[in-house]
């Protein structure tokens, strides 16, 4: 088995332009851009592939896209390739038996995007894995995705090619895959996207204990009942919490106060987000009952319960 990592460039819609809402199908961008390393099954890193590709649907390209990449119209117009064209050449370079790593969870969701466009098959990249995640896994244990540059600093590899550049990124980032155990990280990789989707993915919010997502709920009354009954655990120890009467707000947003026996109040916040295959996905927050948030939400409730309290009525004599 090899690895091939895989970085690309893409290109988007100018501000205001109607063209990707005339497509057939979900279009996040273009790829104008593919850069490869081979790394060996001894963690070797082998050779490298790119191609410029010339786009067909955003056919100008975005301003700031040029400026970050440093790709110029000419360039495409000149030097790229039709993606169909492309992606044979990028497949039969990849050869068979291999497994894809990127640096962030985008890039293959692209790639199958533009094949779809382009009526291409895509299954061969479907087994692919995050290397932000087995790097985490195996560095500090964050939870939050890590930039490329902030990576190399932290494993002390110095930048020998230009960033945002397919094939640099690529490079710089099968030099961080040399010196990760690899086979172990595949093998814990489930492990490692629970602990990123429960996790906080950047600064730590402020009274904020536990943050928990669950999937494939039937909807709303099933979410809270489950969040209020049976997943209502005490973030200390683990015991079942008594619960209060849930409070909703906009964007399908619910907050209720829990109770632990042992530990006392806790701030429950919960916020539903309907997935593509029909089911709920529930995102919950757990925080201390003495934060600022707890704190808030008693004062807001008791606000509306004033201002919503009937005034008593009065018989004129």
């Amino acid at each position: 088995m090899q690895y091939i990592v895989l970085d690309m460039e893409w290109n988007q819609a100018w501000p205001g332009s109607y063209s990707a809402k005339r497509l057939p199908i979900k279009f996040r961008g273009e790829i104008i851009q593919i850069g490869a390393v081979r790394v060996t099954d001894r963690q070797i890193v082998g050779d490298e592939f790119q191609v410029l590709i010339k786009p067909k649907v955003f056919r100008k390209l975005n301003k700031k896209v040029s400026s970050l990449t440093g790709i110029k119209d000419a360039q495409l117009a000149e030097h790229g390739v039709p993606f169909p064209e492309a992606i044979d050449r990028f497949r039969e370079w990849c050869g068979e038996d291999c497994v894809f790593l990127t640096w962030g969870f985008d890039d293959i969701g692209i790639l199958k995007e533009n094949m779809e466009l382009h009526g291409l098959e895509s299954s061969w990249v479907d087994r692919w894995y995050n290397a932000q995640m087995i790097f985490n896994s195996q560095t500090d244990g964050a939870t939050a995705q890590k930039a490329l540059k902030t990576a190399m600093q932290m494993a002390g590899v110095e930048p020998t090619r230009p960033a945002h550049d397919a094939l640099g990124d690529a490079y710089h980032t099968a030099i961080l895959c040399t010196r990760l155990d690899l086979p172990r990280g595949m093998e814990e990789y489930g492990r490692s996207m629970e602990e990123h989707e429960n996790g906080f993915h950047g600064a730590q919010i402020p009274g904020c204990l536990d943050r928990k997502v669950f999937h494939g709920l039937a909807g709303r009354d099933d979410a809270l009942e489950l969040l209020g009954g049976e997943e209502n655990l005490c973030p200390k120890c683990q015991s079942l919490m008594n619960h209060g009467k849930w409070v909703s707000s906009q964007n399908r947003r619910y907050t209720a106060m829990a109770s632990c026996p042992n530990h006392g109040q806790f701030l429950l916040r919960v916020r539903l987000v309907a997935e593509e295959d029909g089911t709920t996905k529930a995102i919950r927050m757990i925080y201390e009952g003495t934060s600022d948030a707890a704190n808030t939400f008693r004062t807001t409730k008791a606000t509306v319960r004033k201002r919503t309290r009937r005034p008593h009525s009065s018989t004129k004599q």
